[in-house]
C-alpha cells in the first residue's frame, strides 16, 4: 500500500491524474490477503474502487487549491457540470453494488486498457479543438453522466476523459488540467461517501473498513502520495512529457492485461469428474466454476 501510495503521487504530478489507475489494482492484490478463506473476496475489487475515490479526494483538492492560487481553474465550467458528473457518479457506484468482483475487473480491465492506449497513440488529442466552447443541453448531460458513472466504476478521478474533453472543446491545455483536478473532487467525494454507504453491513470486508472504504489502505496511501506529488510536478517540467505518457501507457496496457487474465473464467480439463479421458478422445474443457458446481451437487 505505501508503494503504491508513493507511485500514485508520483503520476498524479507528473500526469495531472487522480492516480487510481495505480492505486486499485494494487488495493485489489494486498486487500485479497486479508481476505483470503473469509469468503469476501467477491468483494475486494469494491473495497479497492471505494478507497482509490476517498485518497483521490485528498489529492484532488491539494491540487485543485494549488491551481488556483494560480488563478488556473476554470469554476465555472465545475458548477455547470457538477449536478451531471455527481448524477453519473451515483449511478456507477448503484451499478457497481449489484456487479459480482469479476464484472469490475473486467470492466477496470477494459477501462484502463482504453486510457492506456490513449497515453502511447494520443490520436484524438492530435486532431486539434473540435468546438470552441464546452458541450451544453443535453450533450453536457450526457457526458457529463458518462464521465461520472465511468470514473465511479473505475476508482479514477477522471483527469484523462476530462482534459480530453476540454481541450476538444477549445480550453487551453493548462487549464484543462487544473480544471480537471476539480473534476476528480467532484467525483471523488460522492463515490468515496456512495461506497461507506453501499457497502455498510458487508460481512468479511478487510480489517478496518467503513463499508467499501478501507481506513488502513486511505491513511497509508494518501500520506506517500503528498510526498511524491511535488516529485511527480518537478519531473513533468524536466523530462520529455511526449515520452513519459508512452511509459505510462505501457504500464497501464500491462496492468490491464493482468487484470483481464484474472477476472477471464480459467479453463480445466474435465478428467477427473463424471467421465474418465479416453485415448484418442480430447478432453472437454469446463470453466473452474462449473467443476466447482460440480463437486458441490455431489
Amino acid at each position: 500500500m505505501l508503494l503504491s501510495g508513493l507511485l500514485a503521487g508520483l503520476v498524479a504530478g507528473m500526469f495531472g491524474i487522480g492516480g487510481g489507475f495505480v492505486v486499485v489494482p494494487a488495493l485489489a492484490a494486498v486487500l485479497s490477503i486479508f481476505t483470503a478463506g473469509t469468503g469476501a473476496d467477491d468483494r475486494i475489487m469494491h473495497v479497492a474502487i471505494g478507497t482509490s475515490l476517498a485518497t483521490i479526494i485528498v489529492t484532488s483538492i491539494r491540487s485543485v487549491h494549488a491551481h488556483a492560487r494560480r488563478g488556473a481553474v476554470d469554476f465555472d465550467i465545475l458548477k455547470t457540470w457538477a449536478p451531471y458528473i455527481i448524477g453519473g457518479v451515483v449511478i456507477g457506484i448503484l451499478l457497481a453494488k449489484f456487479m459480482d468482483g469479476r464484472t469490475l475487473k473486467l470492466i477496470f480491465g477494459f477501462g484502463v486498457l482504453l486510457m492506456g492506449l490513449h497515453f502511447i497513440f494520443p490520436f484524438l488529442a492530435r486532431r486539434g479543438a473540435l468546438a470552441d466552447s464546452m458541450p451544453t443541453g443535453p450533450l453536457r448531460t450526457g457526458l457529463g453522466s458518462f464521465i461520472g458513472g465511468f470514473c465511479a466504476l473505475l476508482g479514477i478521478g477522471g483527469g484523462t476523459p476530462a482534459v480530453l474533453l476540454m481541450t476538444l472543446s477549445g480550453i487551453p491545455i493548462h487549464r484543462a488540467v487544473a480544471t480537471a483536478a476539480g473534476f476528480g473532487t467532484l467525483i471523488a467525494i460522492p463515490g468515496a461517501i456512495g461506497a461507506i454507504l453501499v457497502g455498510w453491513g458487508e460481512e468479511g470486508l478487510p480489517p478496518f473498513s467503513l463499508g467499501y472504504v478501507n481506513l488502513i489502505g486511505l491513511v497509508a496511501i494518501t500520506t506517500m502520495s503528498v510526498i511524491t506529488a511535488p516529485i511527480g510536478v518537478a519531473l513533468a517540467h524536466n523530462l520529455d512529457a511526449a515520452r513519459l505518457k508512452r511509459v505510462f501507457g505501457i504500464y497501464l496496457v500491462l496492468t490491464s492485461t493482468v487484470m483481464l487474465y484474472f477476472a477471464m473464467p480459467k479453463l480445466v480439463p474435465a478428467v477427473s469428474g463424471d467421465e474418465p479421458l479416453q485415448a484418442g478422445k480430447p478432453a472437454t474443457l469446463v470453466t473452474a466454476s462449473d467443476t466447482m458446481e460440480r463437486k458441490t451437487e455431489r
